[in-house]
């Protein structure tokens, strides 16, 4: 009788552990669960959220030789800065392009200069400019042909899209 005792009183602490053991890995599991259903739905939303960003881009155009931002170009940056509001996630790309006229060296700089216009623009409206990433694309993809005063003109521009 006494080794019956003896055993019981030596199983039941492990017994005990056991369903300890047990019991807090399911409400580990439980935990982690929510947590996954929380992530979840966080990257749904912010999907949802790109998506809709994704909607706005802006195109601002230049004069020949120049890389000044006028009433025009100011006006579409806050229309752009003030629809990026709601998305303080989204990060964009500010693309600078240039027309045939001038040298290579010359539209690479000037595309450039449009595109930090741009973006130092945006950054005075309240955009992070970690948010940008600013290139400069000279004459390479024209929105238009060169060989019309209207079609060069479609081609001094900054493109700002969501990425």
């Amino acid at each position: 009788m006494n080794r019956r005792i003896v055993r019981a009183a030596l199983i039941a602490p492990a017994l005990f552990a056991l369903a300890c053991a047990t019991a807090s890995n399911n409400a580990y599991d439980e935990q982690y669960k929510k947590l996954e259903e929380q992530q979840a739905q966080q990257q749904a939303m912010e999907s949802s959220a790109h998506a809709e960003a994704q909607r706005y881009a802006a195109i601002v155009y230049f004069a020949t030789g120049s890389a000044v931002l006028d009433a025009d170009a100011q006006q579409q940056l806050r229309w752009f800065a003030e629809k990026m509001g709601p998305y303080p996630q989204a990060s964009f790309d500010v693309q600078g392009f240039a027309d045939s006229t001038g040298s290579e060296v010359t539209n690479q700089v000037i595309s450039g200069q449009r595109a930090q216009a741009c973006a130092s623009y945006l950054t005075s409206l309240g955009i992070a400019p970690a948010r940008m990433q600013v290139n400069a694309f000279s004459t390479a993809s024209p929105a238009a042909s060169n060989a019309s005063a209207a079609g060069r003109k479609n081609n001094r521009r900054v493109e700002i899209t969501v990425r």
